[in-house]
């Protein structure tokens, strides 16, 4: 009978709270509250500006997100056959080098996969788009084509693009490592914490708030200018109704004072900025590979160009 009546109390102990609170809050919900306690402004600023974060890192990770999906630039209508993506441009040209015939050619643009599928990017695309079209070309006049100039170019194109999208990946890579994962981190630990202190915050809110409606409704005592005098609230309390209140405020004062600290601690960590100049880093790094490798490829592409002009304006000449 014992045990009992101690598990009685127990959860009587643990209930009851959690009942008064679910009360207090749909009070205050239907607007059947007027003496709501009001936190300190720095904590209502404090959790302002802790919200603002949240809400930049889950905006800003709903875009980025993107990096972890190889294909985001993909082309949506484009179909590539199990040929197409079995081995690197690179691969192809080199076995293409040493082909000797038009069968051995395209034996060579349809050989085994030495690896797994290659990238669905779009540079990737396009470096097997240039080369499939340059074959194109060379199969169509394979006695002539080894000089065609647009079949040169676009193999030369092919393996540049091919580059550019290995530096692409490598861009990807580098953002999930040093932003992705840094941002997520934040939002999904340091924020979380923060959110769960000021939960604390608000259930000890709720726990006062309660605890005098209690005593105000039973009659324990009364608030100012409601009928009895203006001594104040606590000259009608018992002993253990003021006892009870103090002890709320207490708990109170302690939650706020932890949900600063953590707020605080969110707020200045300079964590989102370095992860943020890593991002910036990664895409800048990429772009100077893609100019790097473009820088080289433009200048072969147009002497090409230049001396097929040539070439057209003497046979032009000549006719």
């Amino acid at each position: 009978m014992d045990r009992i009546q101690a598990f009685g109390k127990s959860f009587t102990a643990a209930i009851v709270p959690t009942v008064n609170r679910t009360q207090q809050m749909m009070k205050e919900q239907f607007g059947n509250v007027d003496d709501k306690t009001k936190l300190p402004d720095n904590y209502l600023e404090l959790e302002k500006r802790v919200d603002a974060l949240k809400q930049v890192h889950q905006k800003m990770l709903q875009v980025t997100s993107q990096y972890t999906h190889e294909a985001y630039d993909y082309p949506t209508n484009l179909r590539e056959s199990f040929n197409d993506l079995g081995r690197t441009v690179t691969e192809k040209v080199s076995l293409l080098s040493t082909a000797n015939s038009a069968s051995e050619a395209a034996a060579a643009m349809t050989a085994p996969p030495s690896a797994k599928p290659q990238p669905k990017t779009f540079n990737h695309a396009i470096a097997r788009a240039s080369l499939a079209s340059s074959q194109v070309l060379k199969t169509a006049d394979h006695d002539g084509a080894k000089d065609d100039p647009l079949a040169g170019a676009l193999e030369k194109y092919a393996i540049a693009e091919e580059k550019v999208g290995e530096a692409r990946l490598a861009q990807d890579a580098d953002v999930q490592a040093r932003f992705l994962a840094g941002w997520s981190t934040t939002l999904n630990t340091q924020i979380q914490f923060a959110t769960r202190a000021r939960r604390g915050v608000e259930s000890a809110r709720l726990n006062l708030d309660a605890t005098k409606a209690k005593y105000k409704n039973s009659g324990a005592f009364s608030f100012p200018g409601q009928g009895r005098d203006n001594l104040g609230e606590d000259e009608h309390l018992s002993e253990e109704a003021r006892a009870e209140i103090e002890a709320k405020e207490d708990e109170l004062l302690a939650q706020t004072e932890e949900a600063v600290g953590v707020m605080k601690n969110v707020l200045d960590t300079p964590e989102p900025l370095r992860n943020l100049a890593e991002l910036i880093a990664a895409q800048l790094e990429y772009h100077k590979k893609a100019y790097e490798i473009m820088s080289e490829l433009a200048p072969v592409v147009d002497q090409l160009q230049v001396e097929q002009e040539a070439n057209y304006r003497k046979s032009r000449e000549g006719a």
